[in-house]
């Protein structure tokens, strides 16, 4: 049963007419005539009888017609989905975030999203970068977003470049000089957050570079615990930019100046299937929203 087919029954039950619907429906009448009695004969009965004023439904046509304005309508309904899919207008999102990108980068980014794509369901799931690039490559996510971490079946589109920054509480001597050299911070007790991620790496790579040995250090599992210790002044911490910007804001924390050590930045990038060809759809929709959302630091 072809949808030409049905189109042609319904717009022929519509006017009345068979000469009317194939102007209707830009074909000849013998075109249209051949769709009828195809429909006819699949059905197995008649559904048009000739009339003084033109085509009437039979008993069998208009038992029938309910049926083909609803299919007519899904067709119609499915194709719309599609075009909506393609364009990013709808469709599902699934996404995987490392946790210190999920909790300071992405609510910024999924806010401006789903503004513009309100009929998009977003799935977010979290874990380490090697959890978010294990998530990519076994399809549980579309896009992934965390540290650069390089597979040759897996595509890197950088968005955002994070820089780790001293903090101290405001009535710490540094916050009041408002600078420091490493090897004065070695002197201090620092605290870290996740032996796992890469900014626990980079931290102890950073001091390692300087040729300084850290007196103290308090390891916690995450950064908020972190930004506690370092507001009761029970320590310092080198942090992501954007998870203490309201704390510098309101004065909680002070920023304080590494007079004498190179920046300690790393890339944020998404990660997305190398073999799911160019971004299209929601995903595209998704990826240009990324680059284009203005990240607060």
């Amino acid at each position: 049963m072809l949808l030409v087919h049905i189109e042609g029954f319904l717009e022929v039950a519509r006017l009345n007419s068979v000469s009317r619907a194939a102007e209707t429906l830009y074909v000849t009448q013998p075109t249209l005539t051949a769709r009828l009695h195809a429909l006819e004969r699949e059905l197995g009965e008649r559904l048009f009888v000739r009339a003084r004023h033109g085509m009437r439904l039979t008993d069998a046509g208009r038992a029938f017609m309910p049926y083909a304005e609803r299919a007519v309508r899904a067709l119609r309904e499915g194709r719309r989905a599609i075009d909506e899919l393609e364009t990013g207008h709808a469709g599902q999102l699934q996404l995987a975030a490392a946790p210190a990108v999920s909790t300071y980068i992405l609510p910024a980014v999924l806010e401006n999203f789903v503004a513009a794509h309100p009929r998009v369901e977003v799935a977010v799931k979290t874990g380490h970068s090697e959890d978010v690039l294990r998530m990519v490559l076994s399809d549980q996510a579309q896009v992934g977003l965390g540290r650069a971490l390089r597979h040759p079946d897996v595509v890197l589109q950088p968005f955002y470049e994070e820089e780790l920054v001293l903090v101290v509480a405001p009535d710490h001597p540094f916050g009041r000089q408002g600078k420091a050299t490493m090897a004065e911070l070695g002197s201090e007790q620092l605290i870290m957050f996740d032996r796992t991620s890469s900014y626990y790496e980079i931290t102890h790579a950073a001091f390692l570079a300087a040729g300084v040995s850290l007196r103290g250090m308090m390891e916690l599992d995450n950064i908020e615990a972190a930004k506690k210790m370092v507001e009761r002044a029970l320590g310092v911490a080198l942090l992501p930019r954007t998870a203490v910007s309201r704390e510098l804001a309101a004065g909680a924390l002070a920023r304080v100046e590494l007079s004498d050590g190179a920046p300690i930045r790393r890339s944020i990038v998404a990660m997305r299937r190398r073999d799911a060809g160019e971004p299209s759809g929601v995903v595209g929709a998704f990826l240009e929203s990324l680059s284009s959302t203005r990240i607060e630091a």
